[in-house]
């Protein structure tokens, strides 16, 4: 019965991110804009549409970004993508938004400013 043995060891994930991305990653988080963080899966993209077309219906004409690389997304805190990112906040993640939902959220910010 092997139910005390001994188990190996893996290596973690985390031990393949270096100091300059954690630099990197910190420094977008400062920046401005818009920005999908995922893998650039079916998800991901559907939510680009939907920013998309809100962004085109309130004539805003705003750079998306889309951030692929797992160590600057998870220096936003976000374990669940998509994840939708404005200003440096992140404002949804783990859902898909629709076309509504992101007209909605970008009202609200764009209030507070």
């Amino acid at each position: 019965m092997n139910l005390f043995k001994k188990k190996e060891k893996k290596e973690c994930c985390c031990s393949q991110i270096d100091e300059e991305s954690v630099k990197k990653a910190e420094e977008l988080i400062k920046d401005d804009g818009i920005k999908i963080l995922g893998s650039g899966c079916q998800k991901c993209d559907k939510l680009e549409e939907s920013v998309r077309i809100a962004l085109s219906e309130f004539n805003f004409n705003l750079p998306i970004e889309h951030i692929t690389d797992f160590s600057q997304i998870a220096s936003y805190g976000v374990m669940s993508t998509p994840a939708l990112v404005l200003n440096g906040e992140v404002v949804s993640f783990g859902k898909v938004l629709s076309v509504d939902e992101v007209k909605h959220i970008l009202s609200i910010k764009m209030k507070g400013q």
